[in-house]
């Protein structure tokens, strides 16, 4: 092969692997624009915050189910949440339940914030 024909090859594969980056950057820029992340407060009956209740979150395309405990202001929170799936998320802390709320794909806020307020859980006889 001459002198010629193999800068020309290199050249080539140069530039194709630059292009793969950058369409990779691209990908990856359009997926990180598409996340989302959510947070609340958890609250008591008496609206006081609750420390240490199990915030969960459940992701209803794929079933899985995150958790988060909550600190000493009341706030939960989760990231690199995906726009195009929708997520159900509830509290409990020791006899005390939340009614879950739903985040919606319809819902195109970025930052979204649902707070929760625990209710006590009646025992079934």
């Amino acid at each position: 092969m001459s002198f010629a024909i193999r800068i020309l090859l290199i050249a080539a594969m140069a530039s194709f692997t630059v292009a793969a980056q950058e369409g990779m950057s691209r990908k990856q820029k359009a997926e990180e624009a598409s996340k989302r992340s959510l947070e609340g407060l958890v609250t008591d009956a008496n609206e006081q915050v609750v420390v240490g209740a199990v915030v969960k979150l459940k992701d209803m395309k794929t079933l899985s189910v995150r958790s988060f405990i909550t600190k000493d202001d009341g706030k939960y929170h989760f990231y690199g949440l995906s726009s195009s799936n929708d997520y159900e998320v509830w509290a409990d802390f020791t006899g005390m339940v939340s009614k879950p709320r739903t985040l919606s794909v319809y819902d195109s806020r970025k930052k979204p914030n649902l707070d929760l307020k625990l209710e006590k859980v009646e025992k079934k006889s």
